[in-house]
């Protein structure tokens, strides 16, 4: 149930954030960057005594981004100009030969199958305009 207080379309706070007001999280990064060095040097040393690092956890992470996976740089022979069943065959060979992981030859596969999509796609178009044409 809505609060009968509030009224639609009209702001509990008509005035606005003050010009540079900056919020709790602005803030607290900014006090975590000026003083990363200590605080992970305590981190660090709680750490080494087996201490809760639960709280030391979420604090890393404000210090820095998670890292994330990537996938290798790979060299194949890859003909792009080829039909695309070729081209997934030379994926497949690739793969199969060692050059390419399979997460990464999956990858690849997938890019060809939304190419050919979009050329399939295009054709449609393409005969549409051709039968308007026609029938003009």
């Amino acid at each position: 149930m809505a609060n009968p207080n509030w009224k639609k379309g009209v702001s509990g706070n008509p005035a606005g954030r003050k010009p540079g007001t900056k919020c709790r999280k602005t803030l607290l990064r900014q006090e975590i960057e000026k003083h990363g060095a200590e605080l992970i040097a305590v981190i660090k040393t709680a750490a080494l005594e087996n201490q809760d690092m639960s709280a030391a956890g979420m604090l890393l992470a404000r210090l820095e981004a998670p890292l994330r996976p990537t996938a290798p740089l790979v060299q194949f022979d890859f003909d792009s100009s080829a039909p695309l069943a070729q081209q997934v065959e030379s994926v497949l060979q690739a793969m199969a030969d060692g050059k390419l992981p399979p997460d990464v030859a999956n990858h690849i596969i997938d890019g060809i199958n939304r190419l050919a999509g979009v050329r399939q796609f295009d054709e449609l178009e393409a005969r549409i305009k051709a039968l308007e044409q026609h029938r003009s």
